[in-house]
């Protein structure tokens, strides 16, 4: 599909890269020079390209969503190590904008990236467990256009008697939890999309893992906000042959330094 054209449309410095390395702007997109027509309205899940020419007459052509992907990576890169602290024994603490207070626009924007990243796999669901991994999921079910499931630490009174249950370790309860889930939520037929805060040892996503096939369900992809490589979990992961992806990677954790991959 070619371009429009934009007949006499002349404008800005020619510093394209510059203003799409400089971050968010407002609703989290990236700061343009003016004056510059989009031609496109933006969706995340589709690449829509931007055309604009500078003084000198150049067309410029940028992959929108590449743009705001890279932009969204160096914004939760910086957050985590604004307000990241390690906290020692594997766990990073991030509640100032994932897990306590959330942070809705860039949860909003994390959720716009699975959406684009797994859509091709035609998930009909979202699971997760609570309570960290609701803000993220519901944000890419959202996108999705599709249901959102959590798994409970705690079965209430208004699950029927017959539930899907399993045990996992857990970082942050410092023990074995319970992920309980209503079989009347997850049946055979769904095509399941796991999202979570973290992959680190992989073993709540593994749990996860395990409720979907007890209900009948097929796993399709596996997403975390953000990985720590250091603890293997992908590896943990990887038998299972699904896509995975993280949006942050952190390659170690000492004292007060976490170091994370550039973007």
């Amino acid at each position: 599909m070619q371009d429009p054209a934009v007949p006499g449309f002349r404008g800005g410095d020619g510093k394209y890269d510059e203003a799409l390395r400089s971050g968010f702007g407002p609703g989290l997109l990236p700061l343009l020079p003016l004056p510059l027509r989009i031609l496109s309205p933006p969706r995340l899940s589709v690449a829509i390209p931007l055309l604009a020419h500078d003084g000198d007459g150049r067309c410029f052509r940028v992959e929108w969503r590449r743009a705001v992907y890279t932009a969204l990576m160096k914004k939760l890169v910086q957050r985590i190590r604004e307000e990241g602290r390690n906290l020692g024994g594997g766990v990073l603490k991030v509640d100032s904008f994932v897990n306590h207070q959330v942070d809705p626009i860039l949860m909003d924007a994390c959720g716009r990236e699975f959406a684009a990243r797994f859509e091709q796999l035609r998930p009909t669901k979202v699971l997760t467990a609570e309570i960290s991994g609701i803000a993220p999921a519901v944000s890419t079910g959202l996108h999705l256009g599709i249901p959102v499931v959590y798994a409970r630490k705690k079965r209430p009174i208004t699950m029927p008697d017959q539930v899907l249950l399993t045990l996992s370790q857990s970082h942050t309860k410092g023990g074995t939890v319970e992920l309980v889930v209503s079989p009347e939520y997850l049946r055979a037929g769904e095509r399941v999309l796991i999202i979570d805060d973290f992959l680190a040892s992989g073993q709540t996503i593994l749990g996860l893992v395990r409720l979907t096939r007890a209900g009948g369900a097929e796993l399709v992809g596996i997403g975390a906000l953000i990985e720590k490589s250091f603890e293997g979990g992908r590896a943990a992961l990887e038998h299972l042959g699904v896509q995975i992806e993280s949006l942050a990677c952190i390659r170690a954790m000492d004292g007060e330094t976490i170091d994370l991959e550039e973007v």
